[in-house]
């Protein structure tokens, strides 16, 4: 028997709405003659869950201004967006080093984990740095190289507006980034050579996305093939 039911198969073509809707009908139910033969079920196409998306303007960027404890406490974590990355392109314009989830990477497959393990203190490291960057230019070796590395994956991070990527893609670019595999590229032609990477993997390498994406996870045997792939890529990408 259905568990759903069109709105006009109920009882003298009632149906009940809102957040009482249940206990109503229960009450209904119980009132109706011979009451055995019914049965409370929902109507098709209705259903679901409702999500807060609660908006909050800080005071001049103060982070640690007052926040009612009530809002926060209704969330699952803050995603902290800023206009200054906003006007320098970066879009979206989210904060990695203070925005938070109380749920972390348990809701993430375990391919992104792999990847992006340490991408959020990556990015969080060479905001600090670029920030510090500014006041002087006698930089040792390892703080140049992570400034870079911070600049590409500042860079690959951009998402463009209706371009979407599959979970494969998602992790293909991430695993060249992190592994410095985009370090030599230069600035301006970062977004160039990642839409060549994705669409070189997908077209020449396609098991690589298949497997990645039956498993939700990167392999040993896919991880070999997918650093094979991305150095073919490396060596003949201008």
């Amino acid at each position: 028997m259905s568990t759903t039911a069109d709105p006009r198969d109920g009882k003298d073509n009632m149906v009940f709405e809102g957040p009482q809707a249940r206990h109503t009908a229960e009450l209904t139910l119980q009132d109706l003659p011979n009451s055995d033969g019914y049965k409370i079920v929902p109507v098709e196409g209705t259903g679901g869950s409702l999500t807060a998306l609660p908006i909050i303007e800080t005071l001049l960027g103060d982070v640690s201004a007052y926040i009612p404890t009530n809002v926060i406490s209704i969330t699952d974590g803050q995603i902290y967006l800023e206009n200054n990355l906003f006007n320098a392109g970066i879009r979206p314009a989210i904060n990695v080093g203070i925005s938070v989830s109380r749920v972390g990477g348990v809701a993430q497959t375990r391919a992104i984990r792999q990847v992006a393990a340490r991408l959020r203190l990556d990015m969080a490291s060479y905001r600090d740095l670029a920030g510090f960057a500014q006041f002087g230019s006698d930089l040792d070796k390892a703080t140049r190289d992570q400034l870079t590395r911070g600049q590409r994956l500042q860079e690959i991070l951009k998402q463009p507006q209706y371009e979407p990527m599959s979970l494969s893609q998602e992790v293909v670019l991430l695993y060249a980034s992190i592994n410095g595999f985009a370090d030599h590229i230069p600035l301006e032609k970062v977004k160039f050579w990642r839409h060549d990477l994705m669409r070189f993997v997908d077209m020449n390498y396609p098991e690589v996305g298949r497997d990645i994406e039956e498993k939700k996870q990167i392999t040993k045997d896919t991880e070999k093939l997918l650093r094979h792939a991305i150095d073919n890529f490396t060596i003949g990408w201008k």
